[in-house]
């Protein structure tokens, strides 16, 4: 893996103005979430159909996006998948997928021409690895018709290989996500695929559904749902559909989202979730010899609370309660709860929404793009939420909502509760619109992590963290040998001041879209970790002691820290 370039990075000067506004703990809550969209240059404005929203193809994606470092110089780049609609576009026109570079200062500049990474189809979602391990980031795209994957060349540019490369689904994709599902040595890739949609038989779908005694577009309900897929990577650039051979086989036809690799039940293999929009979700448990088996309904994690159904669209893990294990959430529609399950430990879940104080808070909004961040560096992770309507009709009516909604942040009481912020958060939290996904990582290198939020019709929303970093902190970045070059399944346990936290490498989250890869851990008050244990892939286990907050790690498997980046310069 190349590290050009040096990370010059100014320490932000909090503008916390939240002096009087407290946590549910009581401590004084200072940090800020700012827009900063138009100063840092990032002007795509989306589209996702046409306003009226006919078809539920024009209320699902073109909305999502990945932090990537693609020129490897240390800075988290932007690739934003744009959308379409069902009448189409003059030749020449099409709204195209766009890449933005980070010029390291704060602001970014727009390389999709000469990248060549403006894919035109219809956009749902995008992630970005290393698939062959050539220590380059890669971009696959899922879209409403083929998808798309393009290979970095390593010098700026990038080549569509999806026909060589085997992984053009041609259908309606939406959610991906990577991981060694089977530890050798690559990345497999999952694509969850949502509805059989006919655009050359688009009469079919112009049937109307009822919700709350009005008419609104039909659908997912009544309509053909599409069977996801997995590939799995031969190893020199191409991979074999082995949904089959895997265990894999979508039996409900499920209307596919979110797509989670995660070691829920600590054996060791990565096992994956899927979010299915108004069907039981899926939890697929790596049986540790190429094969799944499906375990959502017996795990606790197919269903809500009381056995019902839910909307399935974002999903995320994340060790909320610092008991060393992955729990799940997962965000629902509007007159429903989004989904708190806490992993007991033993292979179950447990629905904890309404006492975690989730439930109550989410029942207006249709909520989307979600992750656990430790936004205030304490060490415990808080919780995000992207939100959006997909009725545009909502606004005639008094219903209590509206089509554009205000996304919503919570912080964690370090109590297994949550306590809605989102009102005292700064002005980046009060605006409103119809957002989908939402990707998060810490795109200005000042050590707190800040939120892209992806809206319909619109200019996304960048919004720095201004004041997290009031604490310390410390990051990873993993580069595997033995195992993938991205270290994605790797998991890192670091202690500091009495508290272990665990977060493991992943590739694919939120809703539709993908993470910056580093691995982030608040320190709060702590000036070093006194203990950082990292497993990889392979199994093998390595251990750091007495490393100093503030900066960022970068561990090669079996050569320990290779590097070393603190404001500026490497140390």
């Amino acid at each position: 893996m190349r590290f050009v370039g040096t990370l010059m990075v100014g320490v932000l000067l909090s503008c916390g103005r939240g002096g009087s506004d407290r946590t549910a703990s009581g401590e004084p809550f200072q940090v800020r979430f700012v827009d900063v969209t138009e100063e840092a240059g990032i002007t795509i404005e989306t589209t996702s159909g046409g306003e009226e929203k006919r078809y539920i193809v024009e209320a699902k994606g073109g909305g999502a996006a990945t932090f990537l470092d693609y020129d490897d110089d240390g800075w988290m780049d932007i690739y934003i998948v744009n959308g379409s609609r069902l009448e189409g576009f003059p030749p020449g026109e099409e709204p195209r997928n766009v890449l933005y570079r980070n010029n390291g200062d704060g602001t970014f500049t727009e390389v999709t021409e000469e990248a060549g990474v403006g894919d035109a189809h219809w956009g749902m979602g995008c992630t970005a690895a290393d698939y062959d391990n050539d220590g380059y980031t890669d971009i696959y795209v899922a879209n409403f018709g083929p998808n798309v994957l393009y290979h970095n060349n390593g010098d700026g540019t990038f080549t569509d290989v999806t026909e060589e490369a085997g992984v053009g689904d041609p259908r309606w994709s939406t959610g991906t996500a990577w991981g060694d599902y089977d530890g050798d040595g690559d990345l497999d890739l999952y694509v969850a695929n949502y509805v059989n949609f006919d655009v050359n038989n688009i009469e079919k779908y112009r049937k109307v559904n009822v919700w709350r005694g009005i008419e609104v577009m039909a659908g997912p309900r009544g309509l053909e749902g599409a069977e996801d897929v997995f590939y799995r990577n031969n190893g020199d650039g191409t991979f074999t559909d082995f949904t089959t051979e895997a265990g894999l086989t979508d039996r409900l036809k499920g209307y596919g989202f979110a797509v989670l690799f995660a070691d829920y039940d600590n054996d060791g293999d990565l096992d994956i979730y899927i979010a299915n929009d108004s069907v039981p979700n899926y939890l697929y448990r790596n049986n540790g010899d190429g094969t799944f088996t499906e375990v959502g309904l017996e795990a606790g994690v197919a269903y809500s609370e009381d056995g019902r159904e839910q909307a399935g669209m974002g999903a995320v893990f994340g060790d909320y309660d610092n008991d060393g294990d992955l729990d799940l959430f997962v965000t629902n529609f509007s007159d429903d709860n989004n989904t708190l399950y806490r992993n007991d430990g033993d292979g179950f879940f447990t629905d904890v929404t309404f006492q975690s104080g989730l439930g109550a808070p989410s029942l207006p909004f249709v909520s989307w793009g979600t992750e656990f961040l430790d936004y205030d560096n304490d060490g415990w992770k808080d919780l995000f939420v992207a939100t959006g309507h997909v009725y545009p009709q909502v606004d005639q009516y008094n219903f209590g909502m509206t089509y554009e909604e205000r996304n919503q942040l919570y912080h964690n009481n370090r109590d297994g509760t949550f306590t809605e912020v989102t009102e005292v958060a700064g002005p980046g939290m009060q605006i409103k619109k119809v957002s989908r996904g939402a990707t998060f990582g810490d795109y200005d290198n000042d050590g707190d992590i800040d939120v892209l939020v992806l809206n319909m019709g619109d200019r996304p929303t960048l919004l720095r963290n201004e004041g997290g970093n009031r604490n310390h902190w410390i990051k990873f970045r993993t580069v595997g040998t033995r195992s993938n070059r991205d270290g994605i399944g790797a998991r890192i346990w670091v202690t500091a001041g009495g508290l272990t936290q665990m977060r493991e490498v992943y590739m694919g989250s939120s809703f539709l879209c993908g993470n910056d890869i580093r691995v982030h851990f608040g320190l709060g008050k702590n000036d070093k970790a006194d203990l950082v244990r990292i497993r990889w892939p392979s199994g093998l286990v390595e251990e750091f002691r007495d490393l100093k907050a503030d900066r960022l790690y970068i561990l090669k498997e079996g050569e320990g820290i290779y590097r070393v980046v603190k404001f500026g310069r490497t140390v």
